[in-house]
């Protein structure tokens, strides 16, 4: 019989997954040390970690590895914070939950976008210090425009079916996809600049690599043109929040729906955070009941996974463990 393993978890895990975990495993969580440094310095006591935002670094897994190790098991689907390539160089199966999410994340693309279009914050702000005068704030309905999801995995497909039920037409792109393999009712373009000289709104559905590091900036925030929304859900580093500022000022993008930033939590003046064409949100784009419970199950089921012997098939570095087979 396999022994026990130990697990550590994030803070504020929903419990379905260390329910998962208990069967198997014995867990400790982050807060239960006195700072994540020390409970990082005692990874290597360790079989298995489910992270959500804690770095990760070569250091920390090479580490980590040489001692108990085995697998570290995302909550959710980015891997900005986790080096891959130090765990795969050290045997360390990586794995994420792509999909659980997508729902929950999706509903917020189209909430930012709504807000914006309809000055929802301007509005509740107005009613709560004893106004009521409407006609400051005619909004701008967003059926029959076109909506550029930039990005089709889980999320941007889930974001594009919201849209065309709303009315929206929707343009795509995605380096990877074929016209084939575009939903229902989708349009691939070819070219990431013409997503956004087309649509009407732009949202962002990529992770954070070499590769998507400000990807948007100035050429992109002026092709969108000045009625043009974007709407980040996806990584702050994908934005260039400074180009993004510079665009709103000089009126050449009408506005932004953001859920995450380069740093975060942002400085207390960050030039975004004092704007009425700007609606903001807390990298909450996930944090519903539902999402919170799948993706904690299916980052609990991946560990067991490994546990068992196995390889999740959302296991990211499984050609550098295997050899490709």
């Amino acid at each position: 019989m396999t022994e026990r393993w130990r697990v550590l978890l994030p803070p504020a895990l929903h419990p379905a997954g260390p329910d998962v975990l208990s069967e198997f495993a014995d867990c400790t969580g982050i807060d239960e040390y006195d700072s994540r440094a020390d409970a990082l310095a005692d990874l290597d006591r360790y079989d298995a970690a489910v992270v959500r935002v804690t770095e990760f670094d070569a250091e920390t897994i090479a580490d980590a590895a040489a001692g108990r190790l085995k697998v570290i098991s995302k909550h959710g689907v980015g891997l900005d914070n986790v080096d891959v390539e130090a765990a795969s160089a050290n045997g360390v199966v990586v794995c994420n939950t792509p999909g659980a999410n997508a729902r929950s994340v999706a509903e917020h693309t189209i909430l930012l976008l709504l807000a914006v279009r309809r000055n929802l914050p301007a509005m509740d702000r107005h009613v709560r210090e004893g106004g009521w005068d409407r006609s400051q704030f005619t909004g701008h309905e967003v059926a029959g425009d076109t909506l550029g999801v930039y990005g089709l995995g889980n999320i941007g497909r889930e974001t594009a079916t919201l849209a065309r039920g709303m009315g929206l037409s929707v343009l795509a792109y995605d380096r990877s996809a074929t016209p084939a393999e575009a939903p229902d009712g989708v349009d691939l373009v070819d070219d990431s600049l013409a997503l956004f000289e087309r649509a009407d709104a732009v949202s962002l559905h990529v992770p954070l690599t070499a590769e998507t590091r400000g990807l948007v900036s100035t050429p992109e925030l002026r092709a969108l043109g000045p009625e043009g929304v974007v709407v980040n859900v996806a990584r702050g580093g994908v934005v260039d929040e400074d180009a993004l500022v510079a665009a709103l000022d000089a009126g050449e993008v009408g506005g932004a729906g953001v859920d995450v930033f380069a740093d975060e939590p942002p400085s207390e003046d960050h030039p975004l955070l004092d704007r009425d064409d700007v609606v903001l949100s807390p990298h909450a784009g996930s944090d519903t009941e539902a999402a919170l419970r799948r993706t904690s199950v299916r980052a609990a089921q991946n560990v067991r996974m490994v546990y068992e012997g196995g390889l999740p098939e959302s296991t990211v570095n499984r050609d550098a463990l295997v050899g490709g087979e």
